[in-house]
C-alpha cells in the first residue's frame, strides 16, 4: 500500500484529503509538527507528499528544499496561489506538480496515480517480455542485484551505496527497467523533462556522465554502454 504524507495546516482540508486518499486505497497521514516535520517524514517513509505553501513557521518552498536534501519521492504542491511565478517557484524548489485550491479531488487523484505509476515503475512493469521486467519491491527497483531505492535518491551494489540527484535517479530508473536493452535518447529525455523540445540534447549527455561516475564509485565503471546513434544500454557483468 502506497503511503501519502499530507502537509496541510487547515485541519478540515487535511481531513478531507486523508479520507479521500484512504477511499482510493492509499495509506495517509497528516503532519502534526509544523515546526519540524522531518522526524515524522523519516518514520513514515511516504511514497508521495502533498505540500501546502502557506504553513506555520516555514513555507512549503522551504520544506521542499529540506526534503530534497534527503529524499526524492514525488511532491505535489497544493496552494490557493494561482500565479505563474508561484508554480515556477514550486518546480524550481523541487516540486513535481502543482494544484490550486479549491482542490478538484478527481484531478488530484489522477495526478497522484500518474506520479506513483511513473516513479514506482508500474508503467514499465507492463511493457516488454517477462525476461526484461525489472524486479520491483515496495519502493525499490532491482536489476541483477543493482538496487535503486525509489523513495530516496540512493543506489546500492553489493552493500555499497551512493546518493543520486533527482535526474540521476530518473535516468537510473529508466535504464534499470530495460537492463540489457537499448534505451533511446528520446525516451530518456522524456523521463527527465517530459517535453523534449525544450531540452538541450547535450544536457542528457552531461547527466549520463554523472550517473556513470556514481556507478564507478560502486565498482561498475562500464555499466552504461553508449550505442552510437541509438541511445544507451545498462549492462551488468555478473562474472
Amino acid at each position: 500500500m502506497y503511503r501519502i504524507f499530507i502537509v496541510e495546516d487547515d485541519v478540515k482540508i487535511g481531513t478531507i484529503l486523508k479520507k479521500n486518499m484512504e477511499k482510493y486505497g492509499f495509506e495517509a497521514v497528516c503532519v502534526s509538527q509544523f515546526r519540524d516535520m522531518m522526524p515524522e517524514l523519516e518514520v513514515y517513509e511516504p511514497h508521495l507528499i502533498l505540500l501546502d505553501i502557506n504553513l506555520p513557521y516555514f513555507d512549503g518552498y522551504y520544506w521542499c528544499r529540506q526534503i530534497r536534501t534527503r529524499w526524492n519521492m514525488p511532491i505535489i504542491f497544493l496552494s490557493a496561489r494561482d500565479g505563474e511565478m508561484d508554480q515556477v517557484m514550486a518546480i524550481e524548489n523541487g516540486g513535481d506538480d502543482y494544484i490550486t485550491k479549491p482542490i478538484q479531488l478527481d484531478l488530484l487523484m489522477a495526478k497522484i496515480k500518474s506520479l506513483i505509476r511513473r516513479v514506482y515503475g508500474e508503467y514499465a512493469a507492463m511493457t516488454g517480455p517477462v525476461s526484461t521486467v525489472r524486479g520491483m519491491h515496495e519502493g525499490r527497483l532491482d536489476a541483477q542485484g543493482l538496487l535503486l531505492h525509489l523513495g530516496r535518491n540512493e543506489m546500492e551494489w553489493l552493500g555499497q551505496k551512493v546518493e543520486l540527484t533527482k535526474n540521476e535517479r530518473l535516468l537510473a530508473e529508466s535504464l534499470m527497467q530495460h537492463a540489457g536493452q537499448i534505451v533511446s535518447r528520446e525516451l530518456l529525455l522524456e523521463a527527465l523533462w517530459d517535453d523534449v523540445q525544450f531540452v538541450d540534447d547535450n544536457t542528457l549527455t552531461v547527466n549520463v556522465t554523472r550517473l556513470r561516475k556514481k556507478l564507478e564509485l560502486l565498482g561498475l565503471p562500464k555499466a552504461i554502454e553508449t550505442v552510437r546513434g541509438q541511445g544507451y544500454k545498462l549492462y551488468l557483468d555478473e562474472e
